[in-house]
């Protein structure tokens, strides 16, 4: 019986990935951009990251934590490799990219993993 939790628990590990594991923050694409981002009724704190990237796996679980504890803010993620006109509509050149909109602008951007209060004093 053990050794069947074990293989259960091993193959979920194995298909689970990290962007399946945290879905807390909502996902942007160039479709939903607008409405999620520029025309949010509160902040909006959006993590432009990659899969690949390590630094943004760092901030990945932060964000989340931030979006599930904070109700008067929107967190929003990128994927710039599958939202590459996105990226170069912001001009994002190293990842990591945090960036926190108001109103429909930019307001504050930062590049690099934070730690949480860093991030939180963004916006």
């Amino acid at each position: 019986m053990l050794s069947l939790v074990f293989l259960t628990q091993q193959k979920t590990k194995q298909t689970k990935t990290k962007e399946d594991t945290y879905m807390s923050a909502i996902h942007i694409n160039k479709e939903n951009f607008q409405q999620e981002v520029l025309h949010s009724d509160k902040p909006v704190l959006v993590d432009f990251w990659a899969s690949w990237c390590g630094p943004c796996q760092m901030v990945l679980p932060i964000m989340d934590e931030i979006a599930d504890e904070r109700s008067d803010i929107k967190v929003c993620k990128i994927n710039v490799d599958e939202q590459k006109e996105l990226a170069r509509q912001f001009r994002v050149m190293s990842i990591p990219t945090l960036a926190v909109f108001k109103n429909g602008e930019m307001v504050n951007r930062s590049t690099g993993a934070k730690p949480k209060e860093q991030i939180l004093q963004m916006i």
